[in-house]
C-alpha cells in the first residue's frame, strides 16, 4: 500500500475528513506516539479525548486501540470535551502525554490529532517531531474491543468536563459572578465549550450550544466576521456588556463589549496583563507571539515587566511558561494563557477572568479598555488573507527578506524585523507584516494604525506594492 508522509502543523495534524484524515492514518499517527512513548517513559499512560467534529468518537477509538495493544495505559474522556480539559487532565492525572481529536478553528470538513505533554500544554517542537518521524508507513488495527481492553486494565474513563468545571469552581468566585451588575452572552460556535459557561453562569444568554459536527457548515473561528449575531445579541440586550466566543475545541478567544464591538487578541492580552499586574498585583514575564501588537511593550515598560517575544504558534509560548515565570502568554489568533492556570490557551478561563475584572471593578468592557489606550494610545489591527499561488507567494517573501521593499505607498518605515516572517515598523507608529503560510497558498498581510481608516489603508497600500 502506498502511504502519504503525514507532516505535523503547529501542535500535531490535520488534514480533510475521510480524504487523508482516516481510520487508518490515525492509527498510523498512533503508532509512532505509541513508539515515541516506550522510548520515553516506563509505564506510559495517555489522556485522549474529542471535540465535538464529525467521526471524533471513531478517531478516539481507533487510537485508543493502537495505543492499549502497544500496552499504554489510556484514560479517555466521557463525551466530547475541549483542548483545555485535556490539557489539565494530563497534568492532573499524571500522564504521559494527552491527544485531542480536533482540527480547532479549521472548516468543518477537517479533523486534527493534537498533542499535549505532561506539564499540561502543547507538547514540545522537539518531541512533535520525534512522534512525527516515528510515524510507521504501514500498521495493523486492533481488532479487540474497548471492552477488551478495559478487561486488561488498560483502559479507563475519566469524566474530564466535570474535572474542569469543578477545577474553574476553586479558581473563580461563581457565586459573586452570578450577583455581577453585569450579564454575559457565551457563543460556544457548536464546539466543545458549550456545556461549561451553561453550567457554571446558568444566567448567561446562550447561541449555538448545541451539538452540529458540521457547525452549521462555517469554520468555528472567533472572528468578528463569524460572530455577528452575538454582537447583534450583546448590543441589542441592555443587562448584557460582554460577549464570550471560544473556537470549536474552546481555546481560542473572541469577545464584545456592551455596543456590539469586537475585542480582539491584542486587546485581550493587555486587558489580562492590566487586570493580573495593575489591579491584583501579580508579576512575571509577558511572552507574545511576532504578530501582536508592540503596544504591549509599552504597556509592559510603564509596568516593569520584561516581555520575550516567539515565532508564531502557541508552542513557543507554552515551552517558556514550563521553565519561566510567566504573567500572560498569547498570540494574535486568540490563544493566551495566564498565570496561575495551566500553560495552555484557553479561551473560557480567559473569559472568566476578564468577567471578573468587570464584576469587581464595576467597570465595563469598554471601559477597561479606555483604561489600556490612556496609557499605550488607541490602535486599530486588521489582518488580510490573501489567497495567491506558491510560486508569488514565494517570490514576495523572498523578495521581502532581502530588503527589496522600500515603501509601501505612502507609508514609509524605519526598521524591519524577522523572527517569523517580516515586520516593518512604520513612521506613523504603527506595523505591517508579511508571512507566509507553511502549508497552504496563503500569504498573510498583517497592519496596525492608530485608527481603522488608517489600517484598512495600510493594508491596501501593501496589497497594491506586493501584487504590483
Amino acid at each position: 500500500m502506498q502511504t502519504e508522509k503525514i507532516k505535523f502543523g503547529t501542535d500535531g495534524w490535520r488534514a480533510i475528513i475521510a480524504q487523508d484524515f482516516t481510520v487508518y492514518n490515525v492509527a498510523r499517527v498512533a503508532a509512532g506516539q505509541a513508539e515515541w512513548l516506550k522510548q520515553h517513559f516506563e509505564n506510559p499512560s495517555v489522556v485522549i479525548g474529542h471535540d465535538c467534529r464529525f467521526g471524533g468518537a471513531l478517531f478516539v477509538e481507533t487510537a485508543t486501540k493502537v495505543l492499549c495493544a502497544n500496552g499504554i495505559k489510556v484514560l479517555m474522556a466521557q463525551g466530547f470535551v475541549s483542548t483545555p480539559m485535556i490539557s489539565m487532565g494530563v497534568l492532573h492525572l499524571a500522564a504521559s502525554q494527552g491527544i485531542v481529536i480536533t482540527a480547532s478553528h479549521n472548516p468543518p470538513t477537517y479533523n486534527g490529532y493534537k498533542l499535549k505533554g505532561a506539564h499540561g500544554g502543547p507538547s514540545s517542537p522537539k518531541d512533535i517531531a520525534a512522534v512525527e518521524a516515528l510515524i510507521p508507513e504501514e500498521v495493523t488495527v486492533p481488532k479487540e474491543s474497548l471492552a477488551h481492553w478495559e478487561d486488561e486494565g488498560l483502559l479507563s474513563y475519566v469524566d474530564l468536563e466535570g474535572m474542569y468545571i469543578e477545577y474553574l469552581r476553586g479558581k473563580f468566585d461563581i457565586d459573586a459572578l452570578l450577583r455581577s451588575p453585569f450579564k454575559m452572552a457565551y457563543d460556544a460556535m457548536y464546539g466543545a465549550g458549550q456545556n461549561v459557561i451553561r453550567k457554571l453562569l446558568p444566567n448567561a444568554v446562550l447561541l449555538h450550544c448545541d451539538n452540529n459536527p458540521g457547525f452549521n457548515g462555517q469554520a468555528p473561528e472567533p472572528l468578528d466576521k463569524n460572530l455577528q449575531e452575538l454582537a447583534h445579541t450583546v448590543a441589542t440586550t441592555p443587562e448584557v456588556k460582554i460577549g464570550l466566543a471560544t473556537d470549536g475545541d474552546a481555546d481560542r478567544i473572541g469577545l464584545y463589549d456592551e455596543d456590539g464591538h469586537f475585542v480582539d487578541a491584542h486587546n485581550i492580552i493587555l486587558l489580562l496583563i492590566h487586570y493580573l499586574h495593575h489591579y491584583k498585583g501579580m508579576n512575571g514575564k509577558v511572552v507574545i507571539a511576532f504578530s501582536v501588537t508592540d503596544r504591549v511593550k509599552t504597556l509592559c515598560a510603564k509596568y516593569g515587566l520584561p516581555v520575550e517575544v516567539t515565532a508564531i504558534g502557541f508552542k513557543y509560548i507554552s515551552e517558556i511558561m514550563v521553565h519561566d515565570d510567566v504573567l500572560v502568554g498569547g498570540e494574535e489568533s486568540g490563544g493566551i494563557a495566564v498565570k496561575g492556570h495551566i500553560p495552555e490557551r484557553d479561551g473560557i478561563y480567559d473569559g472568566l477572568a476578564l468577567f471578573e475584572f468587570m464584576t469587581t471593578t464595576g467597570k465595563t468592557l469598554k471601559q477597561l479598555c479606555q483604561e489600556i489606550y490612556d496609557i499605550v494610545g488607541t490602535f486599530v489591527y486588521e489582518r488580510n488573507d490573501l489567497t495567491i499561488d506558491n510560486t508569488l507567494k514565494n517570490n514576495i517573501i523572498n523578495k521581502a527578506n532581502a530588503g527589496g521593499y522600500t515603501h509601501f505607498g505612502k507609508y514609509t518605515f524605519n526598521r524591519t524585523e524577522n523572527i517569523d516572517g517580516v515586520k516593518y515598523h512604520l513612521d506613523n507608529g504603527g506595523w505591517m507584516m508579511l508571512r507566509a503560510s507553511g502549508t497552504e497558498p496563503l500569504l498573510r498581510v498583517y497592519a496596525e494604525g492608530n485608527n481603522r481608516a488608517e489600517t484598512l489603508d495600510i493594508l491596501e497600500e501593501v496589497k497594491k506594492t506586493i501584487l504590483a
